[in-house]
């Protein structure tokens, strides 16, 4: 065999084992790029994720516990996968049902619990330890001017499919002669007097129901310095529909409500109520309440693992899990139907709801 062959052979063995080291390297490379995107998709990257054990979430029981947890248990998966899309590989999301509304709140104020679903009063009376993230949303109406000639002009009022973070509570005059009096007045651009208000007879609701006593007194005290019992002719009624039962059978001439109950009576005001019109024929508003802002998701200021990264990813979070069938299937147990971000600022005129309370029990 001649040293030229020989030499031959030596570089084309050498050429295959170069190439099939070359081939080796690049399956070597692509398996590490395919680990490496696997490890992207499941949001196991690793170095760039922040490691959260556990985040506890209290909810109030504002219906049967048994209710909220079952409803509730989607949550943890939705909250753990949504929280990896913004960053936080979060181990645990425990969720509790609280005894009581305060309850809920010492948890936040002990820093125990990191998120709770509060009510606005609840959230009120526990600020200097919970911090307001989010409002629910709800579907608003296509009347929410503070001037109640405006709904009037407006009827009949309806849902809409823009979403807000408050509601309001409305004066409803009836079709009682003096009803039809206050209702004239305002429809023909009049203000009504104290005197007005006083001579008139009303229902309202339990002193602690926002719509039917707390803001009403509030729009009483902020237009005319006085309160519903101040009032010289009120009854109080156990329900809405017994608040317009009266105002259709002429023995009330105001009722206070919140501002889409007359949606919820239309069907029943003639049929059970024995009233001769329909009920936006026979009603008139003459009074319109400040926002009431609805329930919050807020956050404990005392929790070790809040800050304001977390608290943007949450917001974020539970906006985004409203925007999903099954994330709509949870919130509902709340009759929430999405989410904003809030303010403290928001529930000022709740603070002064729970003023009103305060001096009552005094």
């Amino acid at each position: 065999m001649s040293k030229k062959w020989l030499k031959g052979l030596g570089i084309t063995l050498a050429s295959v084992m170069l190439l099939a080291a070359c081939g080796n390297d690049e399956e070597g490379a692509e398996e590490t790029a395919e680990e490496t995107d696997g490890a992207d998709e499941n949001g196991a990257a690793g170095e760039d994720m922040i490691e959260i054990d556990e985040i506890s979430v209290g909810f109030v029981p504002s219906r049967d516990p048994d209710e909220i947890y079952v409803a509730t248990e989607p949550l943890e998966d939705l909250l753990i996968a949504e929280l990896a899309e913004h960053g936080y590989d979060v181990g645990e999301v425990e969720i509790t049902v609280g005894t009581n509304y305060e309850a809920v709140g010492e948890a936040m104020s002990a820093g125990t619990l990191d998120v709770g679903f509060l009510p606005g009063g609840t959230y009120v009376l526990y600020d200097d330890s919970a911090e307001v993230i989010l409002t629910a949303t709800r579907a608003g109406l296509n009347n929410d001017s503070e001037n109640p000639a405006d709904w009037n002009e407006n009827e009949p009022t309806e849902g809409t499919d823009e979403q807000v973070t408050y509601y309001r509570s409305i004066l409803i005059a009836g079709p009682s002669e003096k009803g039809r009096e206050l209702a004239d007045k305002i429809n023909s651009g009049e203000e009504l007097t104290w005197e007005d208000l006083d001579s008139a007879s009303w229902s309202v609701m339990s002193s602690s129901s926002s719509a039917g006593y707390i803001y009403p007194t509030i729009w009483l005290q902020e237009n005319f310095g006085q309160s519903l019992t101040d009032l010289s002719q009120i009854v109080q009624a156990d329900s809405y529909a017994n608040s317009f039962a009266r105002l259709a059978a002429e023995q009330v001439d105001l009722i206070v409500a919140y501002a889409d109950a007359r949606r919820d009576y239309v069907d029943i005001w003639e049929e059970d109520f024995g009233a001769e019109n329909d009920i936006w024929e026979d009603t008139d508003v003459v009074g319109v309440t400040p926002r009431i802002y609805n329930d919050t998701i807020s956050v404990s200021k005392f929790s070790e693992i809040m800050d304001d990264d977390l608290i943007e990813a949450l917001q974020q979070s539970f906006i985004n899990i409203a925007q999903t069938d099954e994330g709509r299937e949870v919130i509902a147990i709340y009759s929430h139907e999405g989410y904003k971000p809030a303010t403290s600022e928001d529930y000022d005129v709740e603070r002064e709801a729970q003023q009103i309370l305060r001096d009552m029990s005094e």
